[in-house]
C-alpha cells in the first residue's frame, strides 16, 4: 500500500516541485512517513544521504506536537464532536498495540517504531506513547532511533531495488 501511494504522489507532483521537497513532505504525512518519502525519493533521483537526511526529519518534525499535544486535542475534539469516529479508530489503534509495547517497554515502542510495516511508525509509536503517558524524555529519544532505523531499512530497499532495475 504503501509503495502505491508514493508512487501516485510521485506521479502526481507539479513540475516545479522538486523531488526533495516532495519526499519531505510525503514523509511528514501519517501512514507514508519516511517509508513513502524514500520510495519518492529514490523516484525522484535524489542523492542517497540527503534522501536519508530528509526523510529523517520529515518524519521527526510531527512527533514532539503528537506526544506533548494529541491528548488534548483529541479530547477537545471529541467534547465537540468533530471527527469522533476517527479518534475513536485511532484511540483503538494506540489500545490494540499496548500489550505489544508495555510487555517489552522501550524495547516495544523501539520495534514498533523501526521496522516500516503498514500502520507502524513514528506516528504510530508517538500515539501510543502518549495515550501509555509515557514520558516525553523518554519516549522522543526512543522513537528518534527507531525512525532512524526505519529510514536507514527504507532507503536499503528504496535504493536497493531501484539499483537492480538500473544496472
Amino acid at each position: 500500500m504503501t509503495e502505491h501511494l508514493a508512487n501516485w504522489i510521485y506521479s502526481v507532483l507539479p513540475a516545479w516541485m522538486n523531488g526533495s521537497v516532495a519526499a519531505f513532505l510525503v514523509s511528514m504525512l501519517p501512514i507514508l512517513e519516511c517509508r513513502g518519502g524514500m520510495i519518492v525519493a529514490a523516484l525522484a533521483n535524489v542523492k542517497l544521504l540527503e534522501a536519508f537526511i530528509i526523510c529523517y526529519i520529515g518524519n521527526m518534525l510531527p512527533i514532539p506536537f503528537i506526544l506533548l499535544f494529541i491528548r488534548k486535542i483529541f479530547e477537545f475534539l471529541k467534547s465537540h464532536n468533530i471527527l469522533t469516529r476517527l479518534i475513536e479508530k485511532l484511540e483503538g489503534k494506540g489500545d490494540q498495540n499496548r500489550e505489544k509495547v508495555m510487555r517489552y517497554k522501550q524495547w516495544g515502542l523501539l520495534f514498533f517504531v523501526a521496522i516500516p510495516l503498514p500502520g507502524t511508525g513514528g506516528w504510530t509509536g508517538a500515539l501510543i506513547a502518549a495515550m501509555l503517558d509515557i514520558d516525553f524524555k523518554k519516549s522522543f529519544p526512543i522513537i528518534a532511533v527507531g525512525v532512524f532505523i526505519a529510514d536507514l531499512i527504507m532507503a536499503i530497499v528504496s535504493y536497493g531495488v531501484k539499483a537492480l532495475f538500473t544496472l
